[in-house]
């Protein structure tokens, strides 16, 4: 006779006690098959596209909010109110805003503040920093973030980051090397195949490698290796094309979709039919060689969480590395592998260029970055402070003393599918609002801190080789003017 369901036991029994086998066997359902994934796959698709649309304006496209006076002059523009108030009835040119009521606050898009932003710089006091930091003649920063450990807030940071810098007054690029496209999500992007991802600028690399490669092997009497029409397609497809608006004034976009994670298969196949192609490099020189980086301030790239060959690209790629890890046993445990892992890959890498470099009496491959941090993200203070501060201790420097918490206006925000800063804090108690936007505040000041050292480490670098160069050039001219002239014959 078939055993009851524990429906009967005390409730101090636990519930994988007196299971019975014909009960859960009536509820199993039907074996699943490859249809059944479908189905599954396509009412996810549906769930997605319904979330997705919760952040949606009227028009079906990502509308940002506008800014109060109180919000601009308390997180924006450094001044008081009535100063604020008072500039903006002087100056009647200038963005005044509109009330939604009658003698209400003024609000204001994120166009006007820039605008605003710009005039103050101009004519404001000269003691405060309407402006951030920016060296002039130096390329972007790009901003790498990446950890494969899942589920440590990588998406999440990197979209803040992103949004703090806009906020700041930066122009910023994201790049999404992810093929779920969390962050093309967030920014509303839309991305029809892998054509309008960065696949085509990595194929385009490698086209343009073979054609280098072929004309050397014409010359020696060799065949060419043949280009096929994925190839060809790419070599015609520039930045700008896969380049897209977001909503926000200041942020622009290189979507993702499923279909870039092809080239996870693809850039092997590449490899191994062209050693001499230098697969790292791709992402970077397609970005410096279209200008790409001359017109942003700060790039930043989300990575897939695995060490595949996208987060190769984007790792090499980037100046800055920020790993986002939780404060637990686990996750600091996987963190450290990842580093191990970057440590094995990019070293490898190192000794197999070095090895034909010093052969041919080439430069040596060094890859280096201005930064490297681990970031605490998803942070509980009561919970994880203890070990928070033993992953302090053995990282030290590698470590970011600011912790992400997790707080309800992060919560909230997510089930909208914005960032914090795209929450308008009227829906939330000020106070909330203020506590909530504290964490990632505080990241971005810290991030901002550790861009404007590297920066100003750059703008030295510079001066100096333009110094030096300078003097050598002084010298030179001196030497040959006291050089005695040759006596005409």
């Amino acid at each position: 006779m078939a055993r009851e369901s524990n429906r009967e036991t005390g409730p101090d029994t636990p519930p994988y006690f007196n299971l019975s086998p014909d009960a859960e066997r009536a509820a199993l359902g039907p074996a699943v098959g490859t249809a059944e994934l479908a189905r599954i796959a396509e009412m996810a698709g549906r769930g997605r596209d319904d979330l997705a649309a919760r952040g949606l304006g009227e028009e079906g496209r990502k509308a940002l909010r506008l800014f109060s006076t109180w919000e601009i002059t308390r997180y924006l523009i450094p001044v008081a109110q009535g100063h604020f108030r008072r500039v903006l009835k002087a100056n009647p040119d200038l963005p005044q805003g509109r009330a939604e009521t009658e003698g209400g606050a003024k609000w204001f898009s994120l166009d006007e503040v820039l605008r605003l932003r710009a005039f103050f710089a101009a004519e404001g006091a000269k003691n405060k920093d309407y402006l951030p930091y920016r060296p002039k003649g130096l390329p972007a920063k790009m901003v790498a973030v990446a950890n494969f450990k899942g589920g440590v807030g990588k998406t999440s940071t990197c979209a803040h980051l992103a949004m703090s810098a806009a906020l700041d007054g930066y122009r910023v690029l994201v790049i999404d090397l992810d093929a779920q496209g969390s962050m093309t999500s967030i920014f509303g992007g839309r991305v029809a195949d892998e054509w309008q991802t960065a696949f085509p600028l990595l194929a385009r690399h490698y086209a343009r490698h073979l054609q280098v490669e072929n004309r050397a092997r014409v010359e020696r009497g060799d065949a060419p290796h043949p280009l096929d029409a994925t190839l060809t397609e790419a070599l015609k497809v520039t930045p700008d094309q896969i380049i897209q608006k977001t909503h926000w004034p200041n942020i622009d976009l290189i979507g993702s979709q499923l279909n870039l994670y092809w080239a996870e298969f693809q850039i092997p196949v590449w490899r191994m039919q062209a050693r001499g192609w230098k697969l790292w490099d791709a992402l970077s020189d397609a970005l410096a060689s279209d200008g790409v980086l001359d017109r942003y301030d700060l790039v930043f790239l989300d990575t897939p969480p695995a060490l595949g060959y996208l987060t190769i690209n984007g790792l090499a790629a980037a100046d800055i590395l920020l790993v986002p890890t939780g404060a637990s046993f686990l996750e600091f445990d996987s963190t450290g592998r990842f580093f191990d892992m970057l440590h094995s890959t990019f070293s490898s890498i190192e000794e197999g260029e070095n090895a034909a470099a010093r052969a041919l009496g080439r430069p040596e491959l060094a890859f280096e970055w201005d930064a490297v941090r681990t970031v605490i993200t998803r942070y509980d203070a009561g919970q994880q402070a203890e070990l928070a501060a033993f992953m302090q201790a053995y990282l030290g420097r590698a470590m970011a003393p600011q912790r992400q918490e997790f707080t309800a206006l992060i919560g909230q925000a997510g089930e909208q599918v914005n960032g914090i800063y795209e929450a308008d804090y009227r829906d939330f108690n000020r106070e909330t609002y203020m506590r909530g936007r504290e964490t990632f505040d505080a990241t971005w000041a810290g991030f901002k801190k550790l861009l404007y050292g590297i920066w100003r480490r750059d703008e030295q670098a510079a001066e100096a080789e333009k110094t030096e160069t300078g003097t050598a050039q002084t010298e030179k001219g001196r030497t040959e003017k006291a050089r005695p002239e040759k006596a005409a014959p």
